[in-house]
């Protein structure tokens, strides 16, 4: 079961814009990690179990989404 993030603590990415408004935020809880756009905190979420935000993030880190 998915947890809720509505009362998690969100931590701005250190990859984000610091003078612009492109910034995403992160949270973690029981072992699932959600990334939100920090304009549209009640907006949609990215949801991923552990070890598929492990993987993601690898991937980022690797740059291959770039």
């Amino acid at each position: 079961m998915i947890p809720d993030f509505s009362r998690a603590s969100w931590m701005k990415s250190t990859r984000s814009q610091q003078t612009t408004d492109q910034c995403v935020e992160l949270a973690g809880a029981g072992g699932y990690a959600a990334v939100r756009d920090s304009k549209d905190p009640e907006g949609p979420k990215l949801i991923l179990e552990g070890p598929a935000w492990q993987r993601f993030r690898h991937q980022i880190k690797a740059g291959a989404f770039d």
